[in-house]
Formats: C-alpha cells, structure tokens, sequence
C-alpha cells in the first residue's frame, strides 16, 4: 500500500521524476572536463549527441548512460510510490531533460532519457526500440530518423503488450520528442540531414 494518498503520491511522482531529469549530464561532465561550454557549441543541447561534437567519444558515452538512467531512475522511485507512478515519474523526467528548471528550461530532446524511461516500464520494449534504432541507422544512416521511428513504434508495442496506460502517455511523449526533433525532421524532408560517421 502507498504511503502516501494516491493522488499525492502521483504528483510527488511527477515531481521527483522531473527533479531526476532536469539534472543535465552532458553538460557537467564537460564542465567537470575543461571543455567548451556545450550550449556555444553545435545545436546547444545538453545530450549526448552534442557532446560528441566536442570531441569527447568518452564523455558523449558517459553522457548518453546517465541520461537514460534518470529516466529509469525516476520509473523505479514512482514504482514505488504509488501504482501508475512509474509511467508518471517517465513523463517527469522526460520533461525534466527537455526543459530544465536549471538551464532556462533549455535542455536536449530527450531520446536517451525516453529510452531508460521505456527499459524500467518494460524492458521487452526497450530492447524492440533498441532493435528498430540499429535497423533504421543500418540501412538509412540517420541517427535522428531512427530514433524517431524507433520512439513511434513503442507506444505501438507497448500497446501489443497490454500497457494500454503506458501506451498513452508514451505516445505524449513521442508527440514532444517529435516536436524537439522539428529541426531534424525539416532537414530528413530537404535531404540535408548528416548521416552517421559523416564530418559535418
């Protein structure tokens, strides 16, 4: 039983996953590095993807592991709070790293974030969205365009499984993390995109 009544421990949920996401990685472990300010560089983001752009393969990959362990961070505390506050805790961190109370609410897109968000709600779909991002980058090269067919296609599964409520707040935060992609998607639609491994 929760501790808390259901309605509040939901929204201590939502609140706490928010504090977990908000927490920008990418840039304090540049900071910590000696390295440009990563919102000067680049598209300004603060995940992985821009990272790597300060030539940090290291730092970009420590940045991309973190980001998705706060959003399985903040499933796991929800989880515990209440029944349903997993799934509100992965929107608050999804929200969280998009727009962090620390940075203006300027933050990254959210891609890792959603990813370890989706392996502590169900890890079978975790590991399907893994599946559809290696396939699309493998034939197509695009890093964003993977990871927007990839995030599409979970709520999708997450539906097949029977997560009907996962399902619904995930396919909101696809809406957002599609929305962040904007820029991308113009550039997918131009055939101006970079490709993965090409020097931009």
């Amino acid at each position: 039983m929760p501790i808390l009544p259901i309605p509040v421990a939901l929204a201590a949920s939502l609140l706490l996953g928010y504090l977990c996401g908000s927490i920008p990685f990418g840039l304090l472990l540049t900071r910590a590095a000696g390295t440009s300010d990563l919102r000067t560089i680049g598209s300004g983001n603060i995940g992985a993807t821009n990272v790597l752009r300060t030539g940090r393969k290291d730092l970009a990959a420590a940045t991309l592991l973190l980001d998705a362990a706060k959003g399985a961070a903040a499933v796991l505390i929800g989880a515990a709070l209440a029944p349903g506050g997993g799934v509100i805790a992965a929107a608050g961190a999804f929200l969280g790293h998009i727009f962090p109370v620390w940075l203006k609410f300027k933050g990254g897109k959210g891609v890792a974030t959603f990813l370890g968000a989706l392996f502590a709600l169900h890890w079978p779909t975790g590991l399907i969205f893994c599946a559809i991002w290696l396939t699309v980058a493998g034939i197509w090269r695009y890093s964003s365009l993977s990871a927007l067919i990839a995030s599409l296609l979970s709520p999708l599964v997450l539906f097949g499984f029977g997560h009907g409520q996962d399902a619904l707040i995930l396919a909101l935060m696809t809406a957002l993390l599609w929305w962040k992609h904007r820029e991308n998607i113009s550039r997918l639609l131009a055939g101006a995109e970079t490709r993965i491994g090409q020097k931009t």
